[in-house]
């Protein structure tokens, strides 16, 4: 596993990334959440009390977490008040007494509130109202908008998460469920995530949902999976099935069935071609509104009602989210600007699912888009596109080739070996595109420096 990685930090309101350095905070690293919310679906009202254990880095006269849209009602640290002040995103706070570097501290928050996304660049990211519910979804900045942290993907946690709301509704969170109790009218779940995650993998969905197990899943005996590729057989051993459930309306139930009918075959492929599932269970929520994209959280998937159309017609949506679970759940970027691991590696999957079930092969899909590239502008250099193009076309698509380059150039068996290591060695981890690099030459043997400079630090587009 990946040693614990604190985010880069000049100071105590910054996180010092270098593309979003107003999200997430120095001095100290969180090593765990505690979160009680209670939640109104009509009036869209959440009160929250969340416990904040950390380690100080440096010493701290001062601290500040990220929280957007939220009224303070108490800050304590360590147990005695401390003072607040607020802006519009974060909340500054001044102990009673200074922490030293190195010292284990409590931050206790009571807030309340409406929740609401946040607006940036990319649209309104966060905490959304669904036309009957709720969801989250967080990625790059959106998880001040229902709890105070440090919001930076390299400070990965544990979480304990309770949610009560009015009991029709179904609740799922990025965790395990440890228990569910009904009082009256409402319902508190409490989930746990023991493994580190980031603050914008964790999300809070709410609905009126009918719980599906996913089929083939959780009971069967290990066996030796065998992939046909283009240029040779990988072969890996998988494990015991993993456990998948869905959520879904209840009026998608038949589409669903057929649009993931093969979830537990996906599970299968990509654990022979990247190694274990990271997690416990793989939960698929889909909303019965529609969504712009999918989202991607720790251990769960979700999917707006458009892409279920009894026809598969999203299958590779389906694909790419799983393949997340290992490429930006577990291997998490260390700064944002490496987001061509987590994009260019699930969107990679796609092809090798497709290749896998006997559709177009990955060289296939490489020469399709490649030509789709070189039609366009080449403009970005993958490896550091910038802020405002971290989720540019050309990361994906680029990036996947980056990959399809370097299968050709190792040979199958030494490229699946590497994909399979790097997920091994960085599990729950955080990773760099130059720490890929460096196993990557450690297993060909030899310089590749010329390959990745041409795909990921160059604008020009090199041929295939």
């Amino acid at each position: 596993m990946s040693p614990k990685v604190s985010p880069p930090a000049p100071g105590a309101d910054t996180s010092g990334d270098s593309y979003l350095p107003a999200h997430g905070n120095g001095g100290y690293r969180v090593t765990h959440y505690d979160l009680d919310l209670d939640y109104r679906i009509g009036p869209n009202r959440l009160s929250g009390h969340a416990v904040i254990s950390a380690v100080a880095t440096q010493a701290l006269s001062r601290l500040s977490l990220d929280l957007a849209g939220f009224k303070i009602g108490r800050v304590l640290v360590d147990g005695q008040p401390a003072k607040f002040t607020q802006r519009p995103a974060k909340l500054h706070v001044k102990p009673a007494r200074s922490i030293a570097a190195g010292a284990e501290f409590r931050v206790e928050v009571r807030y309340v509130g409406n929740p609401r996304p946040i607006s940036g660049r990319w649209g309104d990211i966060g905490w959304d109202e669904l036309t009957d519910g709720s969801l989250v979804a967080s990625q790059p900045v959106g998880a001040p908008s229902w709890f105070p942290c440090n919001d930076h993907p390299a400070d990965k946690a544990s979480y304990r998460v309770s949610v009560s709301t009015s009991s029709p509704y179904a609740v799922l969170v990025t965790g395990n469920l440890v228990s569910r109790r009904q009082s009256a009218s409402t319902t508190t779940w409490v989930f746990e995530r023991p493994e580190p995650t980031s603050t914008y993998l964790m999300g809070v969905h709410i609905g009126r949902y009918e719980e599906i197990e996913l089929v083939g899943s959780g009971k069967r005996d290990s066996y030796l999976l065998s992939v046909q590729l283009g240029r040779g057989s990988q072969v890996a051993e998988v494990a015991a099935a993993v456990p998948q459930r869905a959520a879904v309306p209840g009026r998608l139930r038949e589409a669903f069935a057929h649009d993931f009918g093969r979830q537990s075959r996906m599970m299968d492929v990509l654990r022979g071609f990247f190694g274990p599932y990271p997690f416990g269970e793989y939960v698929v929520v889909v909303t019965d509104d529609e969504l712009d994209d999918p989202i991607e959280a720790q251990g769960l998937s979700v999917f707006g009602a458009n892409h279920v159309d009894g026809r598969r017609t999203h299958e590779r949506l389906a694909v790419h989210e799983l393949a997340h679970q290992w490429f930006g759940n577990s291997l998490t970027v260390a700064d944002w600007r490496h987001i061509w691991l987590n994009e260019g590696f699930a969107t990679y999957a796609e092809w090798l699912w497709s290749e896998a079930i006997g559709g177009a092969s990955a060289a296939a899909h490489a020469r399709q888009w490649h030509a789709h590239l070189a039609a366009g502008p080449n403009d970005l250099r993958i490896a550091d596109p910038g802020v405002d193009r971290m989720f540019d076309e050309q990361v994906y698509k680029r990036g996947a080739l980056t990959l399809h380059a370097l299968r050709r150039e190792l040979g199958d068996q030494a490229f699946f070996e590497l994909l399979r290591a790097w997920a091994s060695e960085h599990r729950h981890g955080t990773v760099t595109t130059e720490a890929f690099v460096a196993l990557a030459e450690s297993k060909a043997h030899r310089s590749l420096e010329e390959l990745f400079a041409a795909w990921l630090t160059r604008t020009a587009l090199p041929g295939i």
